[in-house]
């Protein structure tokens, strides 16, 4: 197979990149990303002189040079996306670019190319918030509530508009909040994992009573791998582990890990107000890529453990990207 990664420098794009060479020798894979904020080629220093790997620095928005180097791939997975939702806020103009207009460039590409797969990566804040102890299914409606997510579900339904208009059948994957390595530094998870290494203290949005559902990134490249191959084009595939908690639990657990418990737990929450339109609770039934036969390798606390570990080895890693963004991420990272 000749694969075609868009967004392969970021996060969960990467760990697919790696995971697909370590584990499937007859593929080659072109990695093609705009090297953005959290594109990062250091997440794949390890790989790049494999010479089943290739990297093309290109914007997904530029669809001359997409035909150029998209041809000849027998499937294309679009990782690439802003995706942070306080950046959207501030720069949705931004996120209508490139998580919309590039994904209709995408579209428009590999429909002309006649690429035979095509998988789209979603979120499952597409579906908006839902109350405890429901869950969203892949065919309910999306009720998006902030930039990001919005940009996010009009991407879904234009995937929908080529699958109904041209016959193309787009695959879509909605996955829950994903951790661990190469995790840029500005979310929650690593965030909160550096700060606590340096002795800072942690910014939970609001009450700390919003609720996720958090997957290893690991078993969701595998679920990405299996819905690519065995999936049925066109369909839409929830991903998530089901390891549901409040950010306020989240906390405590990073902080127990940290030594901090009982009577000094509170004095490292740095409480701050709430952002615009945050969702309550994501939720969403993967029970169709399950029927896959796909299920999370990791319970979330071994997953925690991974993460934190990689994080204490890896600092040359980090460190620079937390550096060089220190004055803007005041106000950014916060759990949720």
């Amino acid at each position: 197979m000749r694969l075609f990664v868009t967004g392969g420098a970021g996060f969960i794009g990467s760990n697919l990149i790696r995971w697909v060479l370590a584990n499937h020798k007859d593929v080659r894979v072109t990695n093609y990303d705009a090297l953005t904020y959290a594109g990062n080629l250091a997440n794949l220093r390890d790989v790049e002189n494999d010479p089943a790997y290739t990297f093309v620095r290109g914007d997904i928005c530029d669809a001359r040079r997409l035909a150029e180097h998209m041809s000849n791939h027998d499937a294309v997975v679009n990782f690439a996306a802003a995706s942070h939702v306080d950046r959207s806020i501030e720069e949705t103009t931004q996120f209508v670019r490139t998580n919309v207009l590039g994904a209709t460039t995408l579209f428009d590409v590999a429909l002309r190319l006649e690429v035979a797969k095509f998988v789209h990566i979603s979120t499952d804040e597409a579906y908006g918030s839902i109350e405890y102890p429901d869950a969203f299914h892949e065919d309910d409606a999306l009720r998006p509530n902030n930039p990001y997510s919005a940009t996010k579900a009009s991407a879904d339904l234009l995937a929908r508009a080529y699958r109904m208009t041209h016959d193309y059948p787009i695959t879509i994957t909605r996955t829950s909040n994903t951790f661990g390595p190469y995790h840029f530094p500005e979310k929650v998870i690593p965030l909160f994992i550096t700060n606590l290494m340096d002795g800072l203290k942690v910014p939970v949005y609001g009450d700390g009573r919003h609720v996720r559902d958090w997957t290893y990134v690991v078993d969701n490249v595998r679920a990405q791998w299996l819905v690519l191959t065995e999936g049925r084009p066109g369909e839409i595939y929830n991903i998530g582990a089901g390891n549901e908690m409040s950010n306020r639990d989240l906390t405590y657990r990073l902080l127990d890990r940290y030594g901090y418990r009982d009577s000094n737990v509170e004095e490292m929450i740095d409480l701050v107000a709430d952002r615009p339109g945050h969702d309550l609770r994501y939720a969403i039934d993967s029970g169709r890529v399950r029927a896959l036969g796909w299920k999370p390798e990791f319970t979330f606390d071994d997953a925690l453990d991974e993460t934190i570990a990689w994080y204490r080895a890896n600092e040359w890693w980090w460190r620079p990207l937390k550096e060089q963004g220190a004055s803007r991420r005041r106000g950014l990272g916060r759990a949720g």
